[in-house]
């Protein structure tokens, strides 16, 4: 356990100038005093420690040292060669830099981990995109993957619902979803946190200037945050329905799944017949109607009226098609 800890704390020093005792015992869940032990050892056993004192005070290394990957387990040395997907990296422009790494990650290791980019890639793979879509790398996305990379501004021409605009954007990071690159940026005007599609993108130019980074900013939090956002932004309608049991377990995979989940574990009692009635909302009727289609009879719509009679629509026409 300690002999981890200590291969960590020196991994943290080797990637920043220095540490304070507080920021090393909250990366190593440590105490202060712990932290104080462990750089002596450290420094007992032959790594340069140094400890800076005072109140700007902290750890560094010394002498430029650095430690070979020769304390990766197996399962460690593994989970590195999975951490790229390697068609997010060539479709950004960074293969010929990741196989590069993993060359030199490969010759760093031990010899009896010479094998674990081979038995990683042999047991996983990652797909991202959707099935029955064809995935199309954004024309403009290396672009604004070096400016991420760079931190530098750019100045882009964006594809909106109320037509083109012209952005001075601060790039802060990038996300894949299900096939489709999102930029997540600052406005350089405002200061305000936006997201947007890459593919909507009609030109991006880099500036010359590099702007500071907002060290706060946590690029998955941001995005989990707006992405429910977004989901319950589009969910403006509600719905009316009754629903069998196999129509309650199926609910979750036509409708989206965290708004089926609210309402079931909201839902009363089932009636005699075993159903339940729920509220959904919906994106609109018409999605609604497309969505609730797939459950076939195992869903009952009450509400609106509107919708009601679609259904009924539906299903007079296929009584009419199956009694020929």
């Amino acid at each position: 356990m300690r002999a981890a800890r200590l291969i960590k704390m020196v991994l943290l020093l080797q990637s920043r100038p220095s540490m304070t005792a507080a920021e090393l015992a909250r990366e190593l869940e440590v105490s202060e005093r712990t932290v104080t032990r462990d750089a002596q050892a450290l420094s007992e056993a032959g790594v340069p420690v140094y400890a800076d004192r005072g109140r700007a005070g902290g750890y560094r290394l010394i002498g430029g040292y650095r430690t070979r990957l020769t304390g990766l387990a197996r399962g460690e040395a593994e989970a590195l060669f999975l951490s790229g997907v390697p068609g997010a990296l060539r479709e950004m422009g960074l293969e010929d830099a990741a196989s590069a790494a993993r060359l030199k990650v490969s010759a760093a290791l031990l010899p009896s981990l010479s094998d674990a980019s081979r038995t990683a890639a042999q047991r996983f793979h990652l797909d991202a995109p959707n099935w029955f879509t064809e995935p199309k790398s954004p024309e403009l996305l290396p672009v604004v993957a070096d400016a991420v990379w760079d931190d530098r501004r750019v100045t882009a021409r964006y594809r909106g619902r109320e037509g083109e605009v012209e952005r001075e954007l601060e790039p802060y990071g990038l996300v894949l979803k299900a096939g489709v690159w999102y930029l997540c940026a600052r406005v350089s005007e405002g200061g305000s946190f936006r997201v947007y599609r890459i593919d909507r993108f009609t030109a991006v130019t880099a500036a010359g200037e590099r702007f500071e980074r907002d060290e706060e900013f946590d690029l998955p939090g941001f995005w989990e945050e707006r992405a429910e956002q977004f989901a319950r932004s589009i969910l403006r309608a509600e719905v009316v329905v009754r629903l069998s049991g196999a129509g309650a377990r199926a609910l979750p995979y036509a409708v989206d799944p965290a708004a089926a989940r609210e309402v079931l574990a909201t839902a009363g009692p089932p009636d005699d017949e075993g159903w339940v009635t729920v509220t959904l909302p919906v994106e609109s009727e018409e999605v609604a109607h497309a969505q609730l289609a797939s459950l076939g009879p195992e869903v009952e719509v009450l509400a609106p009226g509107s919708l009601r009679a679609r259904f009924a629509r539906d299903a007079v026409r296929l009584a009419r098609l199956y009694e020929k």
